[in-house]
């Protein structure tokens, strides 16, 4: 690892501590994982994929209109599959 020295607002030294605080892991970490998602080409971190994903929803139709209904149904028919 290459060491650099760079300057954060009070705002994002706070949020990155926080959310240090509750991964149970040091600020540098996730500065490098912020920075591992934000840059193109490598690993994107999970929550970063699920945004993503979570973009898809609503934009295709099936054609069906009793989903919300029958949801247990459509989900025991999908693990079946």
């Amino acid at each position: 690892m290459e060491r650099k020295q760079i300057q954060f607002t009070r705002r994002q030294i706070a949020a990155i501590h926080r959310e240090a605080r509750r991964r149970n892991t040091s600020d540098a970490a996730i500065v490098r994982k912020a920075i591992d998602a934000w840059l193109p080409g490598t690993p994107k971190a999970p929550a970063v994929e699920w945004i993503s994903r979570a973009r898809s929803v609503g934009r295709f139709s099936s054609g069906r209109h009793d989903v919300s209904q029958e949801h247990d149904r459509e989900l025991s028919d999908a693990f079946e599959r």
